[in-house]
């Protein structure tokens, strides 16, 4: 039986996911990644596409060629949580998903032409997940992984094709070679020197000359531009780890700063355990000098989501670690040991008061944004807070806050 592979891809997800937050963002120019001089770009509309910016460029090159973009730090929380979304649709329509990146998914969807027809239940499932999460999503539909990837890219944005079974080589023939899977710049530069451009010069090669340029991956391009690719859908299992990490504009020796740095990336992995009921049982910190060496130290402690255990012991984790008394470049936070569980009360701690507070913290921040509610410590130059600061680093529960309306 000739096998039926979709291949969804979130169109421009991380700026998707802050226009769902902001409609003033919609049909603008807008950029997302490091602000800073160091800053690379994370992810581009396709407003800003237009005047050559794209991901992993350097922001000083971003902003020359688009000055009047928006430009945006970015909201991890966010985009882990609206893709939990699309993946739990996914998840409760197909039988098997994998998820290649936090935007990317395949699916095996043969055998369902006895019932559905796979191109008439893929256009529904894309419909339900523009409904239900209001993200633009394109889709390929063929008979392996790498035809359906590339024609997602073909679909894109926000739109399908379905590559009947036996055009596969039909379809990728006038496509740039740029165009499939594992061909980087070094691969294409050499194709560029061979006279190659087009995927269809490819499959009319023989596999040897192939084989003779590029060594072992010569014969796996070579089928991927005949449209030959048996890789089999990797069952999607969930995470066993959360991380966070920050890379500094400017080498620092600020100590507020970096725990301030810290504290807000203990915070924010401690609510996305909470959302995502999970528990984490192991807690790294890591440290990059400016010279670039690098130092970690983890322990491990009793599962638990909650921020009064975690965050103190964040900060005395870096405080063990940061002994070189040199400037930082970055600072990252990674939790570790997941597992299904809520964070539970104590009979020795009278943490009824803490655990109720969470909940009311968490509510807002799932329908508001995760940075609405906050502590003091972790705020921003020209925030504005309602509460009591208090010390942050003292262990004890935190008091509300709340940043008001812009």
């Amino acid at each position: 039986m000739d096998k039926s592979i979709i291949h969804f891809d979130l169109d421009a997800f991380f700026v998707s996911c802050e226009r769902s937050m902001d409609s003033r963002l919609n049909n603008r120019p807008v950029i997302i990644g490091g602000t800073g001089n160091r800053g690379v770009v994370t992810a581009a509309s396709y407003e800003a596409r237009k005047f050559g910016v794209h991901s992993a460029m350097n922001m000083r090159m971003a902003r020359q060629l688009c000055p009047e973009a928006i430009y945006i730090r970015g909201n991890g929380s966010l985009y882990g949580k609206m893709s939990q979304e699309v993946t739990n649709i996914l998840m409760q329509e197909l039988p098997i998903v994998e998820k290649s990146s936090v935007d990317e998914f395949y699916a095996d969807l043969t055998g369902m032409d006895k019932f559905f027809g796979c191109y008439k239940f893929a256009k529904e499932l894309r419909s339900k997940i523009i409904r239900e999460t209001g993200l633009p999503i394109s889709f390929g539909l063929s008979i392996n992984k790498t035809v359906s990837k590339v024609a997602t890219g073909e679909a894109k944005p926000n739109n399908q094709i379905n590559v009947a079974h036996g055009y596969e080589k039909t379809f990728l023939a006038p496509l740039s070679i740029k165009k499939i899977p594992m061909i980087g710049d070094k691969t294409y530069k050499t194709f560029t020197l061979l006279g190659i451009q087009d995927v269809g010069l490819v499959q009319k090669m023989p596999i040897e000359r192939m084989i003779s340029v590029f060594g072992k991956n010569g014969r796996t391009i070579w089928e991927r531009c005949n449209g030959i690719d048996d890789t089999p859908i990797k069952p999607f299992h969930e995470r066993k780890s959360i991380s966070s990490e920050r890379t500094y504009g400017i080498d620092t020796f600020d100590q507020v700063m970096i725990k301030t740095t810290i504290l807000a990336m203990a915070e924010n992995l401690a609510f996305q355990l909470r959302r995502g009921n999970k528990l984490t049982s192991t807690i790294m910190v890591k440290v990059r000098y400016s010279d670039f060496q690098t130092y970690t130290k983890q322990i491990s402690i009793k599962h638990t989501s909650a921020d009064h255990i975690l965050i103190p012991a964040v900060t005395e984790l870096f405080d063990k670690l940061y002994n070189r008394r040199i400037l930082i470049r970055l600072v990252g936070v990674r939790f570790s040991g997941l597992v299904d569980g809520h964070y539970q009360i104590d009979m020795f701690e009278n943490t009824k008061k803490t655990v109720n507070l969470y909940n009311a913290m968490d509510t807002i921040r799932n329908k508001y944004g995760d940075h609405l509610v906050r502590r003091a410590a972790t705020l921003g130059e020209g925030s504005k807070t309602i509460g009591n600061q208090g010390n942050p680093f003292d262990g004890r529960p935190p008091v509300l806050l709340a940043h008001r309306h812009r």
